[in-house]
């Protein structure tokens, strides 16, 4: 299949990411969003990724702004009739999601792909909001997308193999490495990041040792590039949460029990670096 068109959908952190990697790879993206000032967000954010690379001598001028002349902002979801892709990346809710994909179905042309970049919900359940689940599939980029390599391609119960290797072959052209997952709860990536974590969370909990002791032996005893309570503040400790209840409800183990100061901190708001603070304090 022939992919020209590709809309975002969400102009956030990976949102943002996602659009300018496609941009960067030649294709024409739309990115939508609800909120003007997210998209004016995401731009700002775009660009001065782009920025970087042109004083480091890897762009011109000239390339970055083509990169940018190929990103157009949407605030309907109209923008999405021509697509011959769609990548969902708006917040982590199932039901927030299946609306989402339930109006993509009605207004994309019957042969768009409908992709979502979801951490942990299952991949079958957001294609039933569709009449179309053959052309639903998952593309779970990592943060900083522009920087990491990995994308998770998730297949649902009914994805086809040639949506399968339409999502590989752009997986790759727009310079990532895909890795077929099937559809798990957590997937690979957070089924054995977000347990570690949570882990971390309960030796802090139980006084085994302090965050800076934790996240040492992390750090310098296995080469971790940064330690796993420095990594939930960076992830956001909500989303961190939620993806614990996705793992404990999906796979009903309590050893993926979220752990009560995790709930805590959530509670008072220190969601990690966005806030502020979480189990560090951040200017």
């Amino acid at each position: 299949m022939n992919v020209q068109n590709i809309v975002v959908i969400g102009a956030g952190q990976m949102g943002s990411g996602i659009a300018q990697v496609c941009a960067m790879a030649g294709y024409s993206v739309s990115l939508q969003d609800l909120k003007q000032e997210q998209i004016d967000k995401g731009i700002g954010i775009i660009t001065k990724n782009l920025s970087r690379q042109v004083e480091k001598g890897r762009m011109t001028e000239e390339e970055k702004q083509a990169v940018l002349d190929r990103i157009s902002p949407a605030l309907d979801l109209a923008c999405a009739r021509e697509a011959d892709l769609v990548i969902e990346a708006a917040v982590e809710r199932m039901d927030i999601k299946k609306q989402i994909f339930a109006q993509l179905d009605e207004i994309t042309p019957s042969h768009t792909i409908l992709a979502t970049n979801t951490s942990s919900l299952p991949i079958t359940e957001i294609a039933a909001a569709t009449k179309r689940p053959e052309q639903v599939i998952g593309m779970h980029f990592m943060n900083p997308v522009p920087v990491m390599k990995l994308v998770e391609i998730i297949r649902g119960l009914a994805t086809t193999d040639e949506v399968y290797q339409t999502i590989e072959d752009i997986t790759k052209k727009i310079g990532k490495v895909p890795v077929e997952v099937n559809d798990f709860p957590g997937f690979i990536s957070n089924r054995i990041l977000l347990p570690m974590i949570n882990e971390a969370i309960y030796a802090l909990y139980e006084g085994v040792a302090t965050k800076e002791a934790i996240d040492d032996v992390m750090k310098l005893g296995m080469n971790h590039p940064m330690g796993p309570l420095t990594l939930a503040d960076f992830i956001g400790l909500d989303t961190c949460l939620y993806i614990m209840e996705v793992l404990h409800e999906g796979l009903g183990d309590s050893k993926y029990r979220p752990c009560p100061l995790l709930r805590k901190y959530v509670s008072a708001g220190w969601l990690g670096k966005k806030t502020g603070r979480g189990f560090y304090v951040y200017e």
